[in-house]
């Protein structure tokens, strides 16, 4: 088609022929729907419908006034196109696709009937040889017969008789196409097309259950060892239970250390005090000083247990309460794993069901 035509409407269809040989059965165009338009030359006044599948032009129709387009199903409707001695068919994907497609078929046919009116009634007021009078007798009959947008041409009875002939012809080529087959080859595009969008969801649905899997996979492994962890720190808590007991043995050893210190201290002021005083003997004297130093050893000795004691203390408890906040932790991120797990099974669980 050339540059001077413009499209005035489109649509998406799958394009049929009438089987020459047969005159009943129709042959696909393509394997897919192609877009098929109505175009209009406003140099030739002329309106077609054409539709291209690659290179090829698998629809090239010009629209006459004599031209009916009939829906033969919800989804299917044809015409006959004496020129390109040839029934074309067009599957929709909707009702609505086919109405709207047969209305721009009626608008353009009676633009073509108005394009052909206004080029008699030029012609006839431009050609001089028409001006014929009425007792005027005409050598033989003649007979008008108009294109879309063409010069007027003149044709013999014989020429008109071939004419009827031909369009007799066409009608009882449609009468004799099975309307059963029209509408199972309009089905079964669009099965076929609903097929394969159905084959596609399943597959990306395919996929995404794969997917799930894995994750489901990891959350169980990663689960498993938050609850080995769990374990050993339940374990570690069991152990601090005797911790605790070990800190209670401990504060007690540190009371009575604290005690005998406070014992010890007096009994230190009370030997000083004693010191100042008269010693009835040298030797009385040497024993007590010799006991003054082994008390003092002693409570140094004990001084260095009750540090110890309270390092130890101190290190517990700092330990005690690193295990708690890990095993908070722990809990925390098992409570999050639990509710991810709980989700994606009833993501599964709709989708077994869908």
């Amino acid at each position: 088609f050339s540059c001077r035509e413009q499209p005035i409407f489109s649509t998406r269809a799958h394009v049929f022929q009438i089987d020459p040989a047969t005159k009943r059965n129709w042959i696909p165009a393509s394997k897919h729907a192609l877009t098929v338009s109505y175009f209009y030359d406003a140099t030739r006044n002329v309106y077609r419908i054409i539709s291209v599948g690659g290179t090829k032009a698998i629809i090239n129709s010009t629209i006459t006034p004599n031209m009916t387009f009939t829906k033969t199903s919800q989804k299917f409707g044809q015409w006959a196109d004496s020129r390109a001695n040839t029934v074309y068919g067009l599957g929709f994907a909707s009702e609505q696709h086919l109405s709207q497609f047969a209305e721009k078929f009626q608008e353009v046919k009676e633009a073509a009937r108005l394009a052909r009116e206004k080029s008699q009634d030029k012609t006839e007021l431009t050609n001089p040889a028409l001006n014929i009078t009425s007792h005027q007798v005409l050598p033989s009959p003649i007979i008008s017969s108009n294109g879309p947008g063409e010069d007027k041409l003149f044709r013999s009875q014989s020429a008109d008789v071939e004419i009827t002939t031909e369009k007799e012809r066409l009608k009882k080529m449609l009468s004799e196409g099975s309307v059963s087959e029209v509408q199972w080859e309009a089905e079964f595009f669009s099965l076929q097309d609903n097929n394969n969008k159905l084959v596609a969801a399943l597959h990306e649905a395919n996929a995404n259950v794969d997917q799930w899997k894995k994750q489901l996979a990891a959350y169980q492994e990663e689960t498993e060892t938050l609850r080995q962890r769990v374990a050993e720190l339940e374990s570690q808590g069991a152990h601090d239970s005797s911790s605790e007991n070990n800190k209670e043995e401990l504060s007690q050893t540190l009371e009575e250390l604290e005690l005998l210190i406070k014992a010890k201290d007096e009994e230190i002021q009370m030997l000083k005090s004693q010191k100042c005083g008269r010693w009835e003997a040298e030797g009385e004297r040497e024993e007590t000083l010799q006991k003054l130093q082994e008390l003092e050893a002693r409570n140094a000795e004990l001084e260095q247990r009750l540090h110890l004691a309270e390092q130890t203390l101190a290190e517990t408890l700092a330990e005690r309460e690193k295990i708690q906040n890990e095993v908070t932790k722990v809990a925390e991120i098992m409570d999050v794993k639990i509710f991810e797990l709980s989700e994606i099974r009833q993501g599964l669980a709709k989708l077994v069901e869908s």
